[in-house]
């Protein structure tokens, strides 16, 4: 029995030592083989296990004022993100990670969860370096962190409507950081590290795609200019009670947007507590009855038509005419007029009798040709195209109220284009929010002569004669018009709330800058746009002047008086020539 046993033992003994070396021998030939004939297996293995690819955010480009100011810049910050399946098998501290970032932890053990077959789930972007290298040197299981780039904006609400704003991922949602994106976004890259252990980076060891910087772009207008019409707009929406406001300012000779500013506005750095109606750029997107603002173009139609000259006279008597079912009223009876104090006056007597004077197309097909009822082409988005009458609307009281700026909207950006193109001698150049270097060719929309015509009658605006004393700038000879139009409001015309404008330019002997200042529904018991408007035009005007260096003209009019230039027709007009 003893020896039967001992037998058996033997054999199990034997089997044992035959799968052990059989073993030994397979892990010996494995490693041989692993070793010397396939290293590139273990290679990929360890990589696998240490060696990871991570990406390389790309650097958006700045935003510059036309002098090199940055005004949208791209900061680093740094995204903490979990690889879920980590951290959910290495038991995270949920409630720590949570608390670390002022996090819910049951929101986050509910994400963990519903990702927990990812690699990868953002926790908290866009944090400061130092507040994440808080987080991260707790080393809690399967938690790391990402540089990424996170905007700012320098100048605040001065020029969020004009800027715009990016999202999370760095990507223009709205105004110029929309309308640029595909040149400031730049392309990430990607390169390889070494992490230890515990997933944290050792070294870089080798560079897969290198990242591509975005461009950066000269913007047109001077963040100074934008600063004070910003400040002197926001202090007229308070003086006047008003609800909301827009200046837009562009240089006649190259179509620059100098300034474009509104109110309400709001803080792109801090958009927690935005209202969706405080997001739009109002001198783009909102559309208008621009009132008397048009009646500059209807004379110019005047003389065009080749009816009318500038020492024309029209009999406004009794202050009043009638167009079928509609009285058309000034403000007072200004008997017989010429061309000239129609607009300075204002007179809706004297436009309307130019416009019906004429084949019904020609007034609606003159303003379309200074660009109204389109787009400016400027690229803004969400660019509205306003809206002039159809032509089976050409009807005598829809051709009446349109010579006086009734029944056709625009916005603020289209109503400073036209007042430009009046100001280059009848060239409309495109508009443009970037710096512009040299003169700039542009489509001539009226003969020169007609232009120049024009501005000496708006000049006698900004006279104790005319609507607009107070958008005089001492030095300077001021050539504009004020614009007080009822308001539309659920389908008829409101009683008491106004939108308040005035269009001027400056200096009036060479133009160099036209400026638009519209105030929607001041309450404070003043709104004529020479009340309200024009003191705003005359303040940003002066300072937008001062910085650009141009030169006083008021001493051409002194000139003129001693014979050594020739008098403009209102200057003869006024001197009893």
């Amino acid at each position: 029995m003893s020896s039967t046993n001992e037998l058996i033992f033997a054999k199990r003994h034997m089997v044992l030592v035959f799968f052990m070396t059989l073993g030994f021998v397979g892990l010996v030939g494995r490693g041989l083989y692993l070793h010397v004939i396939d290293q590139e297996f273990l290679r990929r293995q360890g990589d696998a296990r240490i060696v990871r690819e991570e990406p390389i955010a790309a650097h958006r480009g700045i935003l510059k004022d036309r002098n090199g100011l940055p005004l949208a810049v791209s900061t680093p910050v740094v995204s903490i993100y979990v690889n879920p399946k980590e951290a959910l098998a290495r038991k995270l501290d949920v409630r720590a990670l949570a608390s670390a970032l002022d996090l819910d932890a049951t929101s986050v053990l509910r994400r963990l969860k519903a990702n927990s077959k990812r690699e990868f789930m953002y926790v908290k972007r866009h944090l400061s370096p130092e507040a994440a290298e808080a987080v991260l040197a707790s080393e809690m299981p399967g938690v790391y962190g990402m540089t990424e780039y996170r905007r700012f904006y320098p100048e605040g609400e001065v020029t969020s409507h004009l800027l715009g704003f990016t999202n999370l991922d760095d990507v223009g949602q709205e105004g110029l950081e929309l309308a640029f994106d595909e040149k400031l976004r730049g392309e990430s890259g990607a390169k390889k590290v070494l992490l230890d252990r515990k997933g944290r980076k050792v070294k870089d060891v080798a560079l897969i795609r290198p990242a591509r910087t975005g461009q950066d772009i000269y913007l047109s207008f001077d963040a100074r200019t934008q600063y004070l019409a910003y400040r002197e707009l926001a202090t007229a929406i308070a003086q006047h009670g008003a609800k909301a406001g827009t200046a837009v300012a562009l240089d006649v000779e190259t179509g620059e947007v100098l300034a474009m500013v509104n109110q309400p506005s709001f803080n792109p750095n801090n958009r927690t507590k935005l209202k969706p109606d405080e997001l739009r750029n109002r001198a783009v997107t909102d559309m208008f009855e621009p009132g008397s603002t048009m009646k500059p173009f209807t004379v110019a139609v005047a003389l065009e038509s080749g009816k009318y000259t500038a020492r024309s006279l029209l009999n406004t008597n009794p202050g009043s005419y009638r167009v079928h079912n509609k009285l058309v009223t000034d403000h007072q009876n200004y008997g017989v007029i010429d061309l000239g104090t129609v607009i300075t006056k204002s007179s809706n007597v004297g436009t309307t009798q130019i416009a019906l004077s004429l084949p019904p197309e020609t007034l609606p097909t003159f303003f379309a040709r200074f660009g109204f009822g389109k787009s400016t082409g400027s690229g803004f988005p969400g660019e509205s195209p306003g809206r002039l009458q159809p032509p089976e609307r050409w009807r005598p009281v829809e051709i009446a109220t349109m010579s006086y700026g009734y029944g056709l909207t625009t916005t603020a950006l289209q109503l400073a284009h036209g007042y430009a193109t009046l100001a280059s001698g009848g060239i409309a150049r495109p508009v443009s929010f970037t710096k512009v270097e040299g003169p700039v060719k542009g489509e001539r929309v009226i003969a020169q002569k007609i232009a120049e015509q024009l501005i000496p009658m708006m000049e006698s605006v900004v006279t104790q004669d005319g609507t607009a004393m107070k958008a005089a700038v001492p030095g300077y000879r001021i050539a504009g018009k004020t614009g007080t139009a009822h308001k539309a409001v659920g389908g008829s015309y409101s009683a008491d709330q106004y939108m308040s404008t005035f269009v001027g330019m400056a200096p009036a002997s060479r133009p160099k800058i036209v400026l638009a200042v519209v105030i929607d529904s001041p309450s404070n018991g003043q709104y004529y746009g020479g009340l309200v408007s024009a003191p705003v035009f005359s303040r940003i005007m002066a300072e937008t002047l001062r910085m650009m260096n141009v030169e006083p003209d008021r001493s051409a009019e002194h000139l003129a008086q001693q014979g050594k230039l020739p008098l403009s027709p209102i200057m003869a007009r006024r001197d009893g020539v």
